[in-house]
């Protein structure tokens, strides 16, 4: 199975857009890349069973369990910060040369990637003498 880059990073707001839990939304707890999944809070919960003999060795209580599991990435959108609606993300360099990430539908930006360089406040560094060594005889 091939390796996605997902633009949706951990700490984003999402909305579901396909499957059981339709138009909930919630924020991006962990991105699991290499199975193109996101774990979302409050959304695909579902029922764990832990037994008193795997909770002894686990050291902790037995019984049921709520979790949740994890969502494709295809099924879920970014939530606009604007309109509260799905949009898509795209990628920009800004004048001052920053990378940010941003909202297709509003242009709001969400957050910069890498900053501006500033390549012409650098002073030029001069380059270093080489050593000569003088053979005596």
């Amino acid at each position: 199975m091939a390796q996605l880059q997902s633009k949706l990073k951990k700490g984003d707001e999402v909305i579901v857009i396909s499957g059981k839990d339709k138009g909930k939304s919630g924020k991006i707890t962990a991105v699991l890349t290499s199975s193109n999944r996101v774990l979302v809070e409050g959304v695909k919960l579902v029922k764990k069973h832990l037994s008193a003999r795997k909770a002894m060795a686990a050291q902790k209580e037995p019984g049921v369990f709520t979790v949740e599991t994890s969502v494709p990435v295809s099924n879920v959108m970014l939530k606009d910060p604007k309109t509260g609606k799905p949009t898509r993300i795209g990628y920009r360099v800004e004048d001052n040369g920053a990378k940010v990430r941003f909202a297709k539908k509003s242009g709001t930006v969400l957050d910069t990637l890498s900053k501006a360089e500033k390549s012409s406040d650098k002073p030029a560094k001069a380059p270093k003498a080489k050593a000569t060594k003088s053979k005596s005889k």
